[in-house]
């Protein structure tokens, strides 16, 4: 079974609706632009960082139009320096590839150790597009059921501002 198909498994075990697109592989929020995805709800852009001493894993999740402050982001979680995790340490920990980072790469982790560090504005959100671990496909799937897939596989989850 791909990654792919697990996403689909784990949203079906839980009884998550969700709607899903298939589309070229895509490694910008550009190329979704271009696409059209975007404007078919609030497509999000997600971040993959570490601390200084590579002890505490964040995946942050905004929308697509956002830039991140990775000091505010910082401070907001009282960590130390943040960085962007290397693709080692991606594929590690939510066995993702660059250009497929997703919120849904939490089934992969199963020891729970990535915080998920979501942006305010996004509670709420009916239609959030993010992939299925695979960039060649987008899932649309609300905040709330998003927010209960990843409680479920026991990861925490913040929320700040950006």
């Amino acid at each position: 079974m791909n990654k792919k198909e697990q996403v689909f498994k784990k949203l079906d075990e839980l009884k998550i609706p969700y709607e899903v697109i298939y589309h070229e592989a895509v490694f910008t929020i550009e190329e979704m632009n271009d696409l059209g995805i975007s404007n078919d709800g609030d497509v999000v852009k997600n971040l993959f960082l570490r601390d200084a001493k590579g002890k505490r894993h964040f995946l942050v999740v905004m929308d697509k139009d956002k830039k991140a402050d990775l000091q505010s982001i910082q401070q907001q979680l009282g960590s130390t320096v943040l960085s962007f995790a290397s693709e080692n340490r991606l594929e590690k920990f939510l066995q993702l590839s660059k250009g497929a980072v997703t919120p849904l790469g939490v089934i992969n982790d199963t020891k729970a150790l990535v915080e998920v560090i979501f942006d305010k504005e996004l509670i709420g959100k009916t239609r959030l597009g993010v992939h299925p671990n695979d960039n060649r496909a987008t899932i649309w799937i609300s905040f709330d059921n998003l927010k209960t897939l990843i409680e479920k596989n026991g990861n925490d989850i913040k929320y700040i501002t950006i």
